[in-house]
């Protein structure tokens, strides 16, 4: 701003002084035009410094090259166009980054908790897991927790991009980062601040804006190139001519060129747009690569489907019902930790089920839970330990050649084999919706790599229409397979969990789903989505395709409009102030198109 003031300030201050004193108005207007040289200088030696050498050395060429050919008015007029530019360009940043950066400001620092003598403000910091919170109307949430008495309406757009409210039944997890939209209500804390999921979220946007890596930008392809280029034209301009004017003409109208404006607005709008709908791309190269991706290869659990097993059928023997079977299952495994027995408590509250207190309870851990349920003797577990502890007939007598992929629980009450529950891990609704615009966005091979059992991987992956399907990979073997794949263009790994890391960190870019998965998973990848919900995916490679095809776009259009007007000074057409003039309006052209990668 100051820059823009000082060459606006000395091109006005001259223009007036040139009526009646031109010696005074050139010394003004050269003052001026040293004043944003000297910035200008200190900003390529630092790049220098740094082994950059970028398009800004065209544009202190051109001042200098106006002060020393006595044309200061055509140095001031650049002076200002480049300070312009430069304002614009952080303009236009700023604007674009306003989805990451909001973020930020929804951060929660305190909250009503219910204590012994009632309503206490506290800070976050001092909330812990198990603490009662009351959460009122228009207020965000301060941490993760489980939703207690009526229920909650809940505004996710901060998370997910969602527009309209969302109901959060009692009993259901509600997230931190979003706001309470309904009536008042109680939220029993299940993470601490530090934990939860919005506070992830915003020390990844922290690391992303505060990254001291130099985003890598197609621009640098092509700065070196064009470089050259403008000196020579400039160069040959005045040999032939022997006119140093038209040396000058050629200098000021290459600058300061469209490739160090337009590229990274573009690539910030795109980031920023993607962040609207909850996907976080640390940097512009992440979403230059991202719009470049040719294969997927995406975990299974977790990644397309919920990563949690949940009841989908209940065989029964004899007089025995499916209530009564899992009702006495369900009973049983509230002392168990187990995941299975947290699935069939799940499974029997869903289905309005009322559980008894178990007692005598003896758990095998991994195999399987004995004790009593109203006086009735329940065993639950696998097959075998069922029958051995319950003495009940064999339980793989009902299992179908179709549950063979599925996991399964016998139960035995009182020692007669009641039923076997039938588990999965289920597919997302929207994974295969999903997978089929990955294709339409450009994703010409899809791969399901797993660390799960072949045979369970290849019912999932052929469901889906994979391309190819790998199961019982150890983390090692999923490295292997991401770099197997690099012979079909870049690739790009989905994960969630620590065994993921290694195999996002492998990849052209790794995609972490949820950013209160594991750390590792986060840490490793470029991209995160801010929730575990597969639809914003889609969206984020087609946004980072859209931003690299209009980044492209202002690149070979500003470059073209560059390159004839030099040529037209070159051969006489144009002076410098009006070569300054134009190269202006070429930047504001490209800056404006670049921004419509925020729409």
């Amino acid at each position: 701003m100051i820059l823009v003031a000082i060459a606006a300030g000395g091109l006005v201050t001259g223009l007036v002084l040139s009526w009646q004193a031109a010696r005074y108005a050139h010394l003004v207007w050269s003052a001026a035009t040293l004043a944003v040289l000297a910035s200008l200088l200190l900003q390529v030696f630092s790049a220098l410094r740094r082994g950059d050498a970028g398009l800004d050395i065209v544009a202190a060429l051109s001042m200098s090259a106006a002060i020393a050919f006595g044309e200061p008015l055509a140095g001031n007029v650049v002076g200002l166009m480049y300070a312009g530019g430069q304002l614009l360009e952080s303009f236009a940043e700023g604007r674009a980054r306003r989805e990451m950066t909001a973020l930020m400001g929804r951060i929660s620092h305190f909250a009503m908790r219910h204590g012994p003598s009632g309503l206490e403000k506290v800070a976050i910091s001092q909330i812990r897991p198990g603490d009662r919170l009351l959460i009122r109307q228009g207020e965000v949430l301060p941490v993760d927790g489980i939703v207690s008495g009526d229920g909650a309406a809940l505004d996710m757009a901060a998370l997910t991009g969602e527009p309209l409210p969302q109901p959060a039944p009692p009993g259901t997890e509600a997230l931190s980062g979003s706001t309470c939209v309904g009536a008042a209500f109680d939220l029993v804390a299940n993470r601490t601040a530090a934990e939860s999921t919005y506070a992830g979220i915003v020390r990844l946007v922290e690391a992303a804006q505060a990254s001291k890596a130099p985003m890598v930008r197609m621009a640098d392809r092509f700065a070196m190139g064009f470089l050259v280029l403008t000196l020579v034209i400039a160069g040959g301009a005045w040999y032939f001519s022997e006119d140093p004017i038209r040396a000058l003409a050629v200098l000021v109208v290459a600058t300061p060129c469209p490739l160090i404006l337009a590229v990274p607005v573009a690539i910030i709008s795109g980031m920023s747009k993607a962040a609207g709908i909850g996907v976080l791309v640390k940097n512009g190269g992440m979403l230059e690569m991202l719009g470049r991706v040719q294969t997927a290869v995406l975990d299974k659990t977790g990644t397309l489907t919920h990563g949690q097993a949940a009841v989908v059928d209940i065989r029964t023997v004899s007089s025995f019902t499916a209530e009564a079977v899992l009702g006495a299952a369900a009973s049983l495994d509230q002392a168990s930790g187990h995941v299975v027995a947290a699935a069939l408590i799940r499974a029997a509250a869903e289905r309005g089920l009322s559980l008894s207190k178990p007692e005598s309870v003896r758990e095998v851990p991994g195999t399987g839970i004995e004790g009593y349920v109203e006086g009735r003797r329940i065993v639950v577990g696998g097959s075998g330990f069922v029958q051995r502890v319950s003495g009940c007939e064999d339980p793989h007598d009902l299992i179908t050649p179709e549950m063979r992929s599925s996991m399964t629980v016998a139960v035995a009450i009182d020692g007669a084999l009641a039923g076997m529950i039938v588990l999965k891990d289920q597919v997302r609704a929207d994974a295969l919706s999903v997978l089929a615009d990955l294709r339409t966005a450009g994703i010409r091979r899809l791969v399901l790599a797993s660390g799960d059992r072949t045979e369970i991987a290849h019912v999932v992956g052929n469901a889906l229409g994979m391309d190819a399907v790998l199961g019982d990979l150890t983390p090692e073997a999923k490295v292997d397979a991401v770099r197997k794949e690099t012979g079909n263009g870049p690739v790009m790994m989905v994960g969630d969990g620590v065994n993921d890391a290694p195999a996002l960190a492998a990849a052209d870019i790794g995609v972490a789903m949820g950013a209160r998965g594991t750390a590792s998973s986060s840490e490793a990848a470029g991209v995160v989505l801010l929730v575990d919900e597969l639809a914003p995916f889609a969206k984020a490679i087609a946004i980072a395709r859209r931003s690299r095809r209009i980044a492209l776009q202002s690149v070979s259009v500003g470059l073209t409009l560059s390159i004839v007007a030099m040529i037209a000074a070159a051969c006489g057409y144009l002076q410098p102030v009006e070569g300054a003039i134009l190269q202006e309006a070429i930047d504001v052209a490209v800056i404006l198109n670049a921004l419509r990668a925020l729409r």
